[in-house]
C-alpha cells in the first residue's frame, strides 16, 4: 500500500493528505502504471483504500462526503459518467444540471467538488440566506451555443449559454424560462468529462 502520503489543500481550501498529488500523476505519465477504480458507496471506497488502490473516480450525488471520508488518503476524481455525456455538450450540460439541483436542494458537499472555491463561497451564501429554492426542479434544459472557447495556463476554458425552464414549484404551470452564461474549465491534457464551473 502507497504510505507516503502528501500534504495538500482541497479546492475548498480543506487541509488533507493524500497518496498522490495531481503534480504527482503528471510526472508519472509514461513512468509508472495507476490503478484505478470506480466506487459508488463508502463501503467500496474504504475496501479499495485498504487494498492499495491508487487512483479512485466516482460521481457527484448525496453519497459522495461519506464516499471521500471513507478513502479520506486517495486521490479521487468526481465526474459525471463519460457514458452517459459522450460529448463536451452533454458533459457541460449535466455538470450545470446537477450543480444547480444542488444548489437549490443546499447540497453543499456535491457543491464542493464541482465548482470553483469563489464560487462555492457565493453558493453558500445564498444557501445559508435562504435564496435557494429546494422545491425547484428542471423541466427543460438546452444548450444555446459555446463561446469564448481557449486554452490558457494549461486549462481548457469555455462559455457555455444555457437555456433552462424551471419548474418552482408544487404547481407544474409554476414555470420560469432563464437564460444563463456559465464558464467551465478543466485540464488541458484531460481527456475525462469532469468540468469544473469556475464563474456565473
Amino acid at each position: 500500500m502507497h504510505k507516503k502520503y502528501k500534504r495538500v489543500f482541497s479546492i475548498n481550501n480543506d487541509l488533507g493528505f493524500r497518496n498522490y498529488t495531481v503534480r504527482d500523476i503528471i510526472e508519472l505519465k509514461g513512468k509508472k502504471k495507476l490503478t484505478q477504480v470506480r466506487v459508488t458507496n463508502a463501503l467500496e471506497a474504504a475496501a479499495a483504500e485498504e487494498a492499495g488502490i491508487d487512483l479512485l473516480l466516482t460521481g457527484p450525488g448525496p453519497k459522495l462526503a461519506e464516499i471521500r471520508k471513507a478513502a479520506a488518503k486517495t486521490f479521487m476524481t468526481v465526474g459525471v459518467p463519460f457514458i452517459e455525456n459522450p460529448s463536451k455538450r452533454e458533459a457541460t450540460k449535466k455538470a450545470f444540471e446537477i450543480i444547480i439541483t444542488a444548489f437549490n436542494k443546499g447540497d453543499k458537499d456535491t457543491l464542493k467538488n464541482l465548482v470553483s472555491k469563489d464560487v462555492y463561497k457565493a453558493f453558500e451564501g445564498a444557501i445559508n440566506d435562504g435564496s435557494n429554492n429546494p422545491n425547484s426542479q428542471f423541466y427543460s434544459l438546452v444548450i444555446d451555443g459555446i463561446n469564448d472557447a481557449k486554452v490558457e495556463n494549461g486549462k481548457i476554458i469555455i462559455g457555455v449559454n444555457f437555456i433552462s425552464e424551471q419548474i418552482l414549484s408544487d404547481n407544474e404551470e409554476d414555470i420560469v424560462k432563464n437564460k444563463d452564461t456559465r464558464v467551465f474549465e478543466k485540464p488541458e491534457n484531460s481527456n475525462g468529462p469532469a468540468w469544473t464551473l469556475v464563474s456565473t
